[in-house]
């Protein structure tokens, strides 16, 4: 359901953003001035998660899922120092993370869906076709990395424009 909320809140920030209307300017300005700490709290649920499945609910991760994990680990330190300091430049550092972890999240949920498209994707363990759960007929984990991702990429990149920018446009 934290998948769904995060993809949700994305969306909603990046259409606030873009929209003429005073509440949404309001609402998306709001958003940016903690999105660094929402980024954090994104990335720092997103790794709990993924070692609650490991660790404690026994599901032991895929070559693919690994992959997700290199990407989302050190983002959850890098986006709490930039939190720290305010460093709204985090965006840059954060960008080949994020990346890397869209287009490794967006193959794996293709493939758990199309199997036959991911011959050689994994080697030896658990296959990176096998679902664990799917929820809601669409929520895996590998759609949970994505929306993470989606929404760290919302919160950093997605800046509220200000009035006069916009009657220039």
């Amino acid at each position: 359901m934290l998948a769904v909320i995060a993809l949700t809140g994305a969306l909603v920030h990046f259409i606030a953003a873009r929209v003429p209307v005073a509440v949404a300017r309001d609402l998306s300005r709001s958003v940016h001035e903690v999105s660094l700490w929402l980024a954090w709290l994104v990335a720092a649920v997103a790794t709990a998660g993924s070692l609650y499945f490991s660790e404690i609910a026994d599901y032991v991760p895929c070559r693919l899922c690994w992959f997700q994990r290199v990407c989302m680990y050190p983002l959850a330190g890098i986006l709490l120092v930039a939190a720290i300091r305010r460093d709204r430049n985090v965006r840059w550092y954060a960008l080949p993370l994020l990346v890397a972890g869209i287009s490794v999240s967006t193959y794996h949920y293709i493939i758990e869906w199309r199997p036959s498209w991911g011959d050689g994707a994994c080697g030896v363990g658990p296959s990176c076709t096998d679902v664990w759960f799917r929820r809601m007929g669409f929520v895996t984990l590998a759609f949970m990395a994505l929306c993470g991702f989606l929404a760290i990429v919302a919160l950093l990149f997605v800046n509220p424009r200000n009035s006069s920018e916009r009657k220039s446009t």
